[in-house]
Formats: C-alpha cells, structure tokens, sequence
C-alpha cells in the first residue's frame, strides 16, 4: 500500500512540474505554475521521506538530519530570495544551478563508493555505472562553471583569455570522454583513480569553459548550464528509479538545451563554440571599436519631452541599465502618461538583453507592464519604421550597428533592433563608456542618434516630470 501510495506521489509530481512549466510560458499564469510545481516537488519529498524503503524492506533513517537540512536550506533560500536584487538576479540564477550541480555530483560520488564497497557481492552493471560517472561528470561541470559564471556576474572574476585556450579545453574534453569509456568499461583496475580523475579534470574543463566568456554572450553560458544541471539531475533519477528526478530533470535539460539553441541563434553563435569556449572573450572585445567614431550630440530632458509628446509611437528598447537603476516602474508610469497623450508606446526586446534569459521580461513583468506590448525582435524591427521615437535604456551591444556592418567585431553576424529605421534615436546612459562585451557602440555617433545622459530612473523621473507640465 505504502509503495502505491509512493508511486503515485511521484505521478502527481511529475504532472505538476509539466503543469507548471506549461504554464510559465505565460507572465499571468507564471507565479502560479511556479507555486504548482514546487507544491508537486514538496509532496514527491515528503512522500520519499516517509513512505520509501530500501534494502530489506528498511525506511529511511537519520530524520534528524534530513529535517534539519530542509529547514536549513528553506531559510537560506527564502531570504536570499527576498533579499536579491532585480540586478542581482542573474548570478543568483548561477548559484543557485551551481548548487543543483553540486548535489548532482555528490549523488554520484556517494553512489560510486557504495557500488565499490559491494563489488564484491553485487558485480558492477554497466548501466549503472554509466549513469553514475556521467551524472558526476556532468554535475562537476555545471557546478564548476557556474561558480566562475556567478563570480563574473557580480564582477568579482574577470575575463582571462588563456593561450591556446581552445586546444586545452578540446584536449579535456577528449580526455574526459577516454576516461568515461576507460572506468565504465572496467579496463583497468585502478578505477577510484581514474574515478576521481574524471571529477577533478570535469571541474578543471568547467572552468576554463567559462572563463574566457565575456560580453553578450552570457546568457547563453547560463542557458547551456541550466541544462547541464537538469541533464545530471535526470541520472540521478535513473539511478534511483525516481520518476520525479527523472522528470524534473528531462524537463530542464530539455528547455535549457532549448533555450540555449535560440540565444545561439539570437547571437549568430555556434553551440559547437560555445561547447569549446572559443567566444565572447575579453580579447576580441578590445580589439574592436578603437577606431576615430566623431562626435556624438546631447540631447535636452526637454527636447526629448517635446518629441515624445509629440510622437505617434514610441518603442522603449530596455537594457542592463534599466535594471542597475530599478528603473522598470518608472519606466511603465512613463508608459501611461504617454498612453494619456494618445502616444502608442511599445517596448523592443532582444533574446539577450540584461545579463540572463529572458531578464528584461523578469523587469517589466514586476511592473506590471502588460505581456502584450512586450515585442520580440523580429517584430519589433517590422514596426520600427513607423516609430517616430526610440528611447534605449542601459542597451548597448544589442543595438549596435557593428554587428550588421563590421566584420572585425567580435559581435558581428548577431541579430540586432534596428533602432535606426526610427525617426529619432534616444539613448540614455550614464556615459559614453562600452557595454558588456567591451567595444564601442558606433549608434551614437549616427546622426538620428542623440545622447540623454544620466541614471535611468533619475532620467524617466525627470523626464515624466517635463510631460506632464505639456
């Protein structure tokens, strides 16, 4: 009965979890599919504390420890929760899939010591000991490159481009998998060496896989860790015949495999390359944009009222800097009091702004902004050449022009909004300093491009301040 009862646990939270991803896809729906899902994650726990059994028939043991852990995590993560800025967001994200790699990891590690304590009496299955060294292989990597991810993030690690960078990281790739074929085909009998090898090696490629990833190409490092956290976490389900690991885990590995496709193509970039580390490095970016651009023009907080007011549409590409300033709410009460003005104002979103997937979503989803005049670049490069105002805020590479018309940037080929179809081309930033990838923005120097210098949110206040006194 108990054993049923189990199963069908796992059943329900393995349907909330599909649930609950279906219904993410929409920003009305969203907190509640989240709060679906994890209510499906608590019950498959409480039932695997209470209702499994093992070897001889045994319940699980040390609920002393078990509970404490749950408690201690629940606290952490709550107030780390809600402590976390909207800037901050993004290593969070990196942290937090650098811990599931991690548990991922030691679940293979402790599995791999039973499975040698008990060689003796229980012959090793090739099977099983494939699950077990791919999930700590893969594990070890996205945990390792998630650190180095969430330390770039907050800018307490900084690009390093590594001679023959490339080559090395080929060479432990082809290592890693010799090792992989070496340990679960038995070949030789030093196998915990070998074992562990794997475990240091795997966290030496995740590193320097990282490392040398710099600029817009970031979100797409996030996107390919995410799925190789949701890949290790499905082993573990088929090591532990788990139905809720086992779906918990294809479904995140499956949308971030996904995910990381479409910013590969968002940014023109292959996912062999981003396999190998070969892109978005510090070097490229510094090579670039260092030629003579002119000058560029400043634009007036009351020129730039007048045009607004003015205008028949406007289209907000937001950016990083909105999200630096906590500029979304601003940003959305500008929105109405244009709308008041008759001014149709829409909002320009690149797959790869800010410093995550879908982080400029994330911002104007808090402020309420409605889904519906969120256009994705495509469409909002169709509409582009009926907009009398483009306002950028905090944007910067996904608006350059180098990336259609210089073949020497190190973001050349990556789609971009095509701001410059619009009439005017209003961009605030704090200064004239590069973006994220490093190199100068040759939009500035264009003549429909006009410079609004300031913090965002400081900027739009004074800004809505101006339009309605018009």
């Amino acid at each position: 009965m108990e054993s049923m009862i189990l199963q069908l646990s796992y059943l329900i939270g393995s349907i909330t979890f599909i649930m609950g991803l279906k219904m993410l896809s929409h920003p009305d729906t969203a907190r509640k599919g989240n709060l679906l899902a994890a209510g499906g994650m608590t019950l498959a726990i409480l039932a695997t504390i209470f209702l499994y059994r093992g070897e001889n028939n045994e319940p699980l043991h040390n609920y002393i420890w078990i509970f404490a852990a749950l408690a201690i995590g629940t606290v952490v993560g709550t107030i780390a929760s809600k402590k976390v800025q909207m800037t901050a967001m993004p290593e969070m994200v990196s942290l937090f899939n650098g811990m599931g790699g991690a548990c991922a990891m030691l679940i293979s590690i402790v599995e791999y010591r039973h499975i040698m304590e008990n060689v003796a009496t229980h012959p090793v299955q090739a099977g099983t000991m494939t699950v077990v060294v791919l999930g700590m292989l893969i594990g070890t990597v996205s945990f390792a490159g998630s650190m180095i991810a969430w330390g770039k993030l907050n800018g307490s690690i900084k690009d390093r481009t590594i001679p023959g960078g490339q080559a090395i990281n080929f060479l432990l790739f082809a290592g890693l998998i010799t090792l992989v074929i070496i340990v679960v085909g038995g070949f030789m009998p030093d196998m915990p060496a070998l074992f562990y090898g794997i475990l240091i090696l795997g966290a030496l490629y995740g590193i320097l896989f990282v490392m040398p990833i710099g600029g817009a190409d970031m979100p797409v490092v996030i996107s390919l860790l995410n799925s190789f956290t949701g890949v290790a976490a499905a082993f573990g389900g088929f090591l532990y015949d788990n139905p809720v690991m086992l779906t918990g885990g294809i479904l995140v590995g499956s949308a971030g495999t996904i995910l990381t496709i479409l910013m590969c193509k968002a940014m023109n970039r292959s996912l062999k390359n981003v396999l190998i580390g070969s892109f978005g490095g510090a070097k490229a970016g510094a090579a670039a944009g260092n030629k003579d651009q002119g000058a560029f023009k400043e634009i007036s907080l009351n020129d730039t009222a007048t045009l607004m007011a003015y205008a028949q549409k406007v289209i907000i590409i937001p950016g990083y800097g909105l999200a630096v300033a906590q500029a979304q709410h601003t940003c959305h009460e500008l929105e109405k009091v244009l709308n008041d003005k008759g001014v149709e104002v829409l909002y320009g979103i690149h797959p790869v702004a800010g410093r995550m997937p879908g982080h400029m979503n994330v911002l104007l989803a808090e402020a309420d902004v409605p889904y519906e005049k969120l256009l994705e670049m495509e469409d909002a490069n169709d509409q582009m050449g009926g907009t009398n105002v483009v306002l950028i805020l905090g944007a910067n590479d996904v608006v350059n022009p180098a990336a259609k018309e210089d073949p020497a940037s190190p973001i050349y080929g990556m789609p971009i909004l095509e701001v410059e179809k619009a009439d005017h081309v209003i961009i605030n930033k704090r200064s004239m300093k590069p973006g994220y990838a490093g190199i100068e923005n040759e939009l500035f120097f264009r003549p429909k491009s006009s410079m609004l210098f300031g913090d965002a949110k400081k900027v739009l206040q004074s800004l809505i301040a101006e339009l309605k006194q018009m």
